[in-house]
């Protein structure tokens, strides 16, 4: 389309081994992008992020859920962080921006389907999957995860894995919509009942349809795990509670 830059990326970066300085070169290119974006995101403050779908449209039930959730973030003062694409990405940061809270997005550049969505008051750009995992989860005290695609699926094992292995604090990760996931939530029984991961690993998601129940066990958890404390003008920041 004349007049619109569309970004496409060179898919090399995984294609076999290059000569030594190209890798170098790839390993400081990465770097930078991290440092780049992570100096952005600095003063975000606490975030909530939600995943989900690119593909549910406006007026679908999922849709117009996301937007609430945004806006239910934005009402406890977190930034709601999403991958700042189209979907259930635009509905979070909708309902937050129009609520007046912070909104960001991490998009990437894909061949098709990821274009920056309209409701971002901070937006950062990642080439690669990886790195923007890292800050998906580096800002964030909790976790929503909506009806999506391999790439929802992605981000909810990621996630859920720092956890059980402890790699992370332990955060409320809340699996919205019980029956898009019950087969999801089937095949995690099943991964218990064959030993190939502990029975107590379960109570690490928390499955919901309601919106409120969802907003009510993140806020449990982090009034009972972070000790809220004002530092700065802009946003507060959380400090974990020692244990009694």
């Amino acid at each position: 389309m004349k007049g619109k830059v569309i970004r496409r990326k060179k898919i090399i970066y995984l294609d076999s081994p290059k000569k030594g300085i190209w890798e170098i070169g790839f390993a400081l290119k990465v770097a930078w992008q991290l440092m780049y974006n992570m100096r952005k995101l600095h003063n975000i403050g606490p975030g909530i992020t939600v995943f989900g779908s690119a593909r549910l449209e406006e007026g679908t039930p999922y849709y117009e859920a996301a937007v609430e959730f945004g806006r239910r973030i934005a009402a406890m003062k977190f930034t709601t962080i999403t991958g700042g694409g189209p979907g259930i990405m635009e509905a979070a940061n909708k309902g937050a921006f129009e609520a007046g809270g912070m909104s960001v997005g991490m998009n990437i550049v894909l061949p098709h389907e990821q274009h920056e969505n309209p409701y971002l008051t901070t937006s950062v750009v990642f080439e690669h999957f990886f790195t923007r995992k890292v800050l998906l989860v580096k800002h964030s005290y909790a976790f929503v995860v909506m009806p999506g695609g391999f790439g929802t699926m992605d981000e909810f094992y990621e996630i859920l894995t720092l956890v059980q292995t402890k790699s992370v604090d332990r955060y409320p990760i809340v699996l919205f919509g019980s029956d898009f996931y019950q087969p999801i939530v089937e095949l995690m029984k099943g991964f218990a009942g064959a030993g190939t991961i502990a029975p107590i690993d379960m109570d690490l998601v928390f499955i919901t349809d309601s919106i409120d129940d969802g907003m009510d066990y993140i806020r449990k958890f982090i009034n009972s795990h972070y000790n809220i404390l004002p530092q700065r003008p802009r946003w507060r920041w959380l400090e974990r509670k020692e244990p009694k």
